[in-house]
């Protein structure tokens, strides 16, 4: 039976996640300089305060474009390289960032990143025109691609079985949290216009809490182990980043320009490139080197299961939440702020469930998720199903909020926790870079698919009001057309873990402890494909 919570106590014949292999680093414990044990809660609020300003920031720019258009006297284009400037270069460089935080140090490749992304914030915040603020964007989005793969592997190497796992859940809140309160507070700032700044106070209000951030972070994380001996694997690095910009560039951009060749063509060397890259890492494994990519890490089922899972529950969240604000605002009328304080109810379902599924007994955990992921189906088709007629929803909605963040809840927090239940601590920081990619590719998917779903169907001829913008009524058909595939998804998710859930059945764990060991025994390299 795989279980996610793990335990210690005498007699329990359970093994903790960082126990499952012992390669000589799993009861290596984290010693602060001073050589006292960190202190936990310290570390998790300067990581965690770290995750919520970068996921912030990739949505508080959003509610500002008008005003900087305005401002800056800018083009569509530069306007949409603005935004999607760091979207681009963060998701880019996650897998390398997480890398180097092995080869470098953890700590020192989290400060690095924090202090790029704080200085790159007040660049942005001065910026005298568009192509500094696209630059100085492209750079914010360069630290945060270094600073939040270390918090997985902070988290994998830091804490153990139920503080991680509620490392884990705290961490998954904040991921979502973040994307509904940087709608809100992009709108309240831009709306005080602080001094007469205007839209300038969306990056500078990073300054200061990346400094505070930065100075608790010298002085709570802790040295930890040495830094890998691995090497950075040019060959991968090369293909890799060559892959996920053929995937992120052209749905980043693709819809606002009307999705022009090049889009197709980068689109459809995706695959070629793909397996490019897995060539060159197993000729790497070959040569005795270290793969970006470890196979060994995408051998464990928990792992592979757990991130398809994970993909398509932030595709649908990210793709819905998309649609939903633009029908808020542009079909409602509502403003970016009011926008964003009406999906209040579902932060709240999302923090508590995210906190309290660790409750439920470790033998429902996996039956737990799948239920969850039709919970968030339901919680899907219902608010599509309630504002289709133009109205506002009433008192259900935020009913229907709350289920979709609470499927959300038991959902993305135990899957982080069940990806990584069996990766070793060697591969922590391979492991956290898989896994901080999939959800930030998984939300530029969903946006990208699901959004031009909702906005081909708002903006289709014949549905234009007066003012050129979608009536009450095209804008609400479209988000209940856009909620039947986005549940869909939603489902899908659930049957990405059926193979976990049938291993459960015939009574086995998906991954014994020794099973490493085992394969090294039988000849097989840990890091070939």
């Amino acid at each position: 039976m795989s279980e996610m919570t793990q335990d210690r106590r005498p007699g329990s014949g359970r093994i903790s996640a960082a126990e499952s292999v012992d390669d000589g680093t799993a009861h290596r414990k984290h010693v602060a300089p001073n050589g006292k044990r960190p202190r936990h809660t310290g570390i998790l609020l300067v990581i965690l305060g770290a995750v919520f300003m970068a996921l912030l920031d990739a949505t508080v720019v959003n509610v500002a474009t008008p005003t900087m258009r305005t401002d800056l006297d800018t083009t569509g284009s530069a306007l949409q390289l603005i935004v999607s400037g760091y979207t681009i270069s963060y998701a880019a460089l996650l897998i390398t960032g997480a890398r180097l935080g092995a080869r470098h140090g953890f700590r020192t490749v989290f400060l690095a990143g924090l202090a790029t992304f704080t200085l790159a914030s007040f660049g942005c915040g001065l910026a005298p025109g568009a192509g500094a603020l696209i630059a100085a964007r492209v750079v914010q989005g360069i630290g945060a691609g270094l600073m939040v793969p270390q918090i997985y592997s902070l988290i994998q190497l830091t804490f153990e079985g139920p503080a991680r796992a509620r490392a884990l859940s705290l961490y998954a809140a904040v991921i979502a949290v973040a994307v509904v309160v940087g709608q809100v507070a992009g709108g309240l700032l831009v709306s005080a216009d602080l001094f007469g700044t205007g839209w300038r106070p969306v990056f500078l209000i990073n300054v200061p809490v990346g400094l505070a951030l930065l100075a608790a972070a010298v002085r709570l994380l802790p040295a930890g182990a040495p830094p890998s001996a691995k090497g950075l694997d040019l060959p991968g690095l090369v293909t890799l980043t060559a892959t996920l910009l053929l995937l992120v560039v052209p749905l980043v951009l693709g819809h606002e320009q009307h999705w022009p060749l090049w889009t197709a063509l980068c689109l459809s060397a995706v695959v070629p490139m793909a397996v490019v890259f897995v060539l060159v890492e197993r000729g790497v494994a070959r040569r005795g080197g270290a793969p970006l990519v470890p196979g060994r890490v995408l051998r464990s089922k928990d792992l592979v299961c757990g991130a398809a899972a994970l993909f398509f529950g932030m595709a649908g969240y990210a793709g819905f939440l998309f649609s939903f604000s633009q029908h808020l605002q542009s079909g409602l009328g509502e403003s970016a702020t009011r926008a964003g304080l009406a999906f209040a109810p579902l932060a709240l379902g999302v923090a508590t469930g995210s906190l309290t599924w660790q409750k439920l007994p470790a033998r429902c955990h996996l039956p737990m998720i799948a239920a969850a992921c039709a919970l968030t189906a339901a919680g899907y088709l219902g608010i599509g199903w309630t504002l289709r007629t133009g109205g506002d929803g009433g008192p259900v909605l935020p009913a229907l909020q709350l289920l979709w963040g609470l499927g959300l809840g038991y959902t993305t927090s135990p899957l982080l926790t069940l990806a990584l239940s069996r990766i070793a601590p060697a591969d922590a920081s391979d492991a956290s870079g898989v896994l901080t990619t999939v959800p930030q590719l998984a939300q530029v998917v969903g946006v990208a698919a699901y959004g031009s779903v909702f906005l081909a169907l708002a903006d289709r001829p014949g549905t234009a009001g007066a003012a050129g913008a979608p009536p009450a009524v095209a804008s609400a058909q479209a988000l209940y057309a856009t909620a039947l595939p986005v549940a869909a998804g939603a489902l899908l998710g659930a049957l990405a873990l059926l193979p976990l859930l049938r291993t459960r059945e015939r009574g086995s764990a998906p991954h014994r402890p020794g099973d490493v060991q085992q394969s090294r025994r039988a000849g097989r390299p840990p890091g070939r494909y």
